[in-house]
């Protein structure tokens, strides 16, 4: 048995004071029932804690889709740019997730966290087949060659090969990028290689999951079938 204040302390929910304030304002529940005091003796092998209606620690797998805006780097921690870890609200930074691979500083879009370190292997592995969706604008226009070129394989300006991608003109300085891999600036490179540098980029989809209409800046949290499919068992 265990001290209540102390199990979610050592989860890390809050500091043992702001604890106190948490159940005094019945935000914080023992197996359905909402707790009264700190003191409250659990037992942490069975007990189901709660806090705002959400498991605490390692009870709960979380996935959670930002839609990140330009201008944080994707990182836990920086020492001079802000970093995605200070979008993700408070009620879930107890279950400790991570981003899920990274989109540079400048780019927007959809990008995944979890505490599933084997969920995060498998969407970031290229076997695993999850392809990634991106909008581009950028300098001239996509046309068939390109599209070809990024069919066989970019072969990128450093001599780094990619894998089959999909490019998908949809007009003078816009396209869609398909990727199921994630080397470092892979879509802006690809382009670049093309003679098409970009100018902006979203990233829209991946997998079976998309941004949809989720605000920039805002989290959601998702379900596995949302990745792989109804179909598709995790």
């Amino acid at each position: 048995m265990q001290r209540l204040d102390k199990l979610l302390s050592e989860a890390g929910v809050a500091s043992r004071k702001d604890l106190k304030a948490m159940i005094k304002a019945g935000r914080v529940t023992v197996d359905g029932q909402t707790a009264r005091t700190p003191e409250m003796k659990v037992d942490e092998t069975t007990a189901r804690v709660c806090v705002d209606g959400r498991l605490v620690g390692r009870q709960r797998t979380v996935i959670l889709m930002l839609h990140k805006p330009a201008g944080y780097v994707t990182s836990t921690d920086d020492p001079r740019d802000q970093t995605v870890m200070e979008l993700i609200p408070d009620q879930y930074r107890y279950l400790k997730p991570v981003p899920v691979g990274r989109l540079d500083k400048e780019t927007e879009g959809l990008l995944l966290f979890t505490n599933d370190g084997q969920l995060a292997h498998r969407l970031l592995a290229p076997r695993s087949r999850v392809w990634k969706r991106y909008y581009a604008e950028h300098e001239g226009q996509a046309g068939q060659e390109d599209v070809e070129a990024f069919a066989a394989g970019i072969l990128l300006r450093d001599g780094e090969r990619c894998l089959p991608a999909r490019l998908m003109p949809q007009g003078p300085g816009r396209s869609l990028v398909e990727v199921c891999e994630g080397k470092y600036h892979q879509v802006r490179r690809m382009l670049a290689s093309r003679g098409m540098p970009v100018t902006y980029l979203r990233r829209v989809s991946e997998g079976h999951l998309d941004l949809g209409d989720l605000p920039l800046g805002q989290v959601r949290e998702v379900e596995p079938w949302e990745l792989w499919g109804e179909t598709e068992i995790l």
